[in-house]
C-alpha cells in the first residue's frame, strides 16, 4: 500500500508540474538578425521603445530618404491648401539637368498642385517636385534664396524632433558636402511624419496619375509616378521611402504594421537593392517578434 500510495503521490506532482510547464513557459528567444547594411535601427512605433540597432548613431549620407524631411516640412506648413497650384520653373528643369537626378518628368510652365508634387517626389523620388516645393515654401526674393532658406526649415525640424547627428544641405538627398542622418535619427523623423495622414496616404500608394494644366489651359495626363519601394504591401509594409546613390548606396526608411504591432525603422548603406530588401524584411519579421 505504502509503495502505491507513493507512486501515486509522484505521478500526481509530476502531472503538476508538467501542467505548471505548459502555461508558465518563457517565450522563446529571437534570434537577433545579421544585415548587410552598415546602419540599421527599427523601433516599435507605438511606443518608441528600441528593438534592434546596428552603427544607429554612425553619420552616413542619406540619399533620397532626405524627401521624408522635406515633405514634412511642408507638411507642417500653417494653412497648408494641398491643392494650391505651383508653377514648374525654368531653373527646376535645370537643376535636374545639371545633376543628372532623379525625376518625376515635371514641365516647365505646367501648374502642378502641392498635393501632386508631394505624390512626385515621395514615389517616383522626383528632384523636380521636391525643388519646386522648396522654392515653394522658402523665403526671399530668389529660387537659390528660398531653396537656402527652405534647407535651413529642414535644420530646424530636425532639431525638433531630437535629430542629434542630422544636417541637411539639400532638398533631395544630392549632397553639396554636408548631408547626413542616422539610422536612429531617420526612425525618429519618420514615427513624427507618419502620425500625418497625409504622409501616411502618399507613402503607401503604390501608383499615382496626376492631370496638370498646362501653359494653355488644357489638362496634362502625366504617366503614372511608379512608387520606387517595391515593399509596400509586403507583411504590412505601409511605407516609406528609399534612397541610392554612388556613395550612399542603398538606404531604406520603412513602417510596417500587422495585427495591431507596429515597426519603423531604416536601413543605411547596403551595398545593394536585393540585400537593402533583405535587411528589411528581416527586421521588420524580427521587430513584430521581439514586440509580440
Amino acid at each position: 500500500m505504502r509503495v502505491r500510495r507513493a507512486a501515486a503521490v509522484v505521478l500526481t506532482t509530476g502531472a503538476v508540474f508538467a501542467t505548471g510547464a505548459l502555461t508558465a513557459a518563457p517565450a522563446q528567444a529571437v534570434t537577433t538578425p545579421s544585415i548587410n547594411a552598415k546602419g540599421g535601427f527599427v523601433m516599435n512605433g507605438a511606443t518608441g521603445k528600441t528593438l534592434f540597432t546596428k552603427s544607429a548613431d554612425t553619420k552616413r549620407l542619406t540619399a533620397s530618404t532626405t524627401k521624408v524631411m522635406t515633405a514634412k516640412v511642408v507638411l507642417s506648413q500653417s494653412n497648408l491648401n494641398l491643392d494650391t497650384k505651383v508653377t514648374i520653373k525654368k531653373e527646376v528643369s535645370n537643376y535636374i539637368v545639371s545633376k543628372g537626378a532623379s525625376s518625376a518628368n515635371l514641365i516647365v510652365g505646367d501648374k502642378v498642385t502641392v498635393r501632386q508634387l508631394l505624390y512626385g517626389m515621395m514615389l517616383k523620388s522626383g528632384c523636380d517636385a521636391a525643388m519646386t516645393l522648396a522654392d515653394k515654401y522658402g523665403t526671399g526674393s530668389t529660387v537659390n534664396a528660398r531653396v537656402k532658406s527652405f534647407i535651413g526649415k529642414m535644420n530646424t525640424m530636425a532639431k525638433s524632433l531630437g535629430m542629434t547627428n542630422t544636417h541637411f544641405d539639400s532638398f533631395d538627398g544630392i549632397s553639396n558636402g554636408s548631408n547626413y542622418s542616422t539610422p536612429r535619427d531617420l526612425t525618429k523623423l519618420a514615427r513624427s511624419a507618419m502620425k500625418s495622414s497625409t504622409f501616411k496616404t502618399i507613402v503607401k500608394t503604390k501608383s499615382y496619375t496626376a492631370k496638370t494644366i498646362t501653359k494653355t489651359g488644357s489638362t496634362r495626363t502625366m504617366a503614372a509616378w511608379k512608387n520606387t519601394n517595391t515593399l509596400l504591401g509586403w507583411n504590412g509594409t505601409l511605407g516609406v521611402k528609399t534612397g541610392s546613390g554612388s556613395e550612399a548606396k542603398y538606404c531604406l526608411v520603412f513602417a510596417a504594421t500587422l495585427n495591431g504591432e507596429s515597426v519603423i525603422g531604416t536601413v543605411l548603406t547596403a551595398s545593394s537593392e536585393a540585400n537593402r530588401t533583405a535587411d528589411v524584411k528581416k527586421l521588420i519579421t524580427y521587430g513584430y517578434a521581439k514586440i509580440s
